[in-house]
């Protein structure tokens, strides 16, 4: 692990069955830093960041994830949870049954208290107004919010965002980056798995591009705005 990162992905190779899908991917985080994951769909983005939060599947073979010294590599998802990784997948899952409020605080219950309710609200006053109606009934843009807020209702550390934009009106991604900014200035380590990546690199500090699971570029989000070769040949845009 390198002396100033936060988080370290040494060499992970990660496998669906027999489908190799991460093929040696290396990368440092540092502490309060954005880093968009981006490629084009079936790149690896995806994988790689469910390797990281130790998820069932993909499988890690091969590699080493730390986290402040954790070996994270060796421990299954929810110890990972325990020392503060926290992921927010693209399906958002949402509980049904369940209304906004108790979402939250189902989040709190055996875990590290992080973000109050009220200072959730504060942050997104749209989820006050509903925190009584029933979590799977709300928009998409605000499943999108109760999803990231249910994350920050524990103590975490280091946040994983599984395409947060998907599917959402212009306006809604406008509230969606704000929230993001002001996780940003929290100082909260994150990694963002985008396919609007211009969005994604507006946000970001650092990006990488995966292609076919391997990293073909590392290096500031800037750079890849710059780049219009670059951002053609492995974004298409």
């Amino acid at each position: 692990m390198s002396d100033n990162a936060f988080f370290s992905a040494k060499d992970l190779h990660a496998y669906y069955g027999e489908s190799y899908i991460v093929q040696g991917v290396s990368f440092d985080v540092k502490e309060g830093e954005i880093l968009a994951l981006l490629g084009r769909n079936g790149a690896g983005k995806t994988s790689t960041l469910r390797t990281i939060a130790r998820t069932s599947s993909p499988q890690l073979r091969q590699g080493e994830i730390w986290l402040e010294g954790h070996a994270l590599h060796e421990m299954p998802s929810f110890e990972a949870a325990r020392l503060g990784v926290a992921l927010v997948p693209e399906d958002r899952c949402i509980i049904g049954g369940l209304s906004v409020e108790e979402n939250l605080k189902l989040a709190q219950i055996a875990e590290p208290i992080g973000w109050s309710i009220e200072k959730i609200y504060h942050h997104f006053p749209r989820l006050a107004e509903r925190r009584k109606q029933e979590g799977i009934t709300l928009s998409g843009g605000e499943q999108q919010m109760l999803a990231v807020a249910r994350a920050l209702a524990r103590e975490i550390k280091f946040l994983l965002l599984d395409e947060p934009y998907e599917g959402l009106a212009p306006v809604i991604v406008q509230e969606i980056e704000r929230i993001l900014e002001n996780i940003k200035e929290l100082g909260i380590t994150t990694i963002l798995v985008e396919q609007n990546a211009v969005a994604a690199l507006h946000l970001a500090d650092r990006a990488i591009i995966l292609d076919m699971g391997q990293i073909v570029f590392d290096g500031s989000a800037q750079e890849v705005l710059d780049n219009d070769a670059l951002r053609q040949q492995y974004l298409a845009i």
